[in-house]
């Protein structure tokens, strides 16, 4: 139970700090409700990206038999990819991919990166 807490307060708070990133991002050149419906759409798109990326690898890190501290999670417009320098089974890139298939927002996975044993 610990081990979840420490890894939610973690996910939340990187969270937090990538979304403040995407917010910061503006243009003042542009004409005020110009900017703010592109911004939304870029904030809301970041978040949501974020927020995959946050909770897959939340999940990986808790899954049992899944090294998820040394699996990379990167979210581009719900697309994830999943990535590693040490090598996994078959059977634990398999469990990588269906924990991620399962968020919701993931459009599709690429797990090319994890390398396999």
């Amino acid at each position: 139970m610990k081990k979840f807490a420490i890894t939610a307060a973690a996910a939340t708070a990187l969270t937090l700090t990538m979304a403040n990133a995407a917010f910061a991002q503006t243009q003042a050149t542009q004409a005020p409700m110009v900017l703010a419906a592109g911004e939304v759409t870029q904030a809301t798109e970041a978040t949501s990206d974020t927020w995959i990326t946050t909770k897959v690898k939340a999940d990986l890190v808790t899954e049992e038999g899944i090294p998820g501290t040394d699996i990379k999670v990167e979210t581009n417009k719900g697309v994830v990819s999943l990535s590693s320098t040490v090598a996994v089974t078959d059977a634990q890139k398999a469990t990588a991919v269906a924990i991620t298939k399962k968020i919701k927002g993931v459009k599709a996975v690429s797990a090319d990166g994890l390398k396999a044993e």
